[in-house]
């Protein structure tokens, strides 16, 4: 496993899927894929702000005395 990932191996990785799809159709899988990665780091970033604004938005929490529940 440990030689798995070498220069030469991903070079022959990537002929291989270059002759299976072509360069027209490789063009937009990778197309695509940009795009999700960016769709899901804009939507990361929006739960992100969405639980910050949560946070600042929510109130305090109430505590009560022994004395207010008689």
């Amino acid at each position: 496993m440990e030689g798995l990932f070498q220069p030469m191996h991903l070079i022959v990785i990537l002929i291989i899927v270059l002759l299976i799809f072509g360069p027209k159709k490789l063009g937009e899988l990778g197309k695509g894929l940009g795009e999700g990665i960016r769709n899901f780091k804009s939507s990361m970033n929006e739960g992100n702000a969405n639980s910050a604004a949560a946070k600042t938005n929510a109130a305090p929490p109430t505590t009560t005395t022994t004395e207010e529940k008689k």
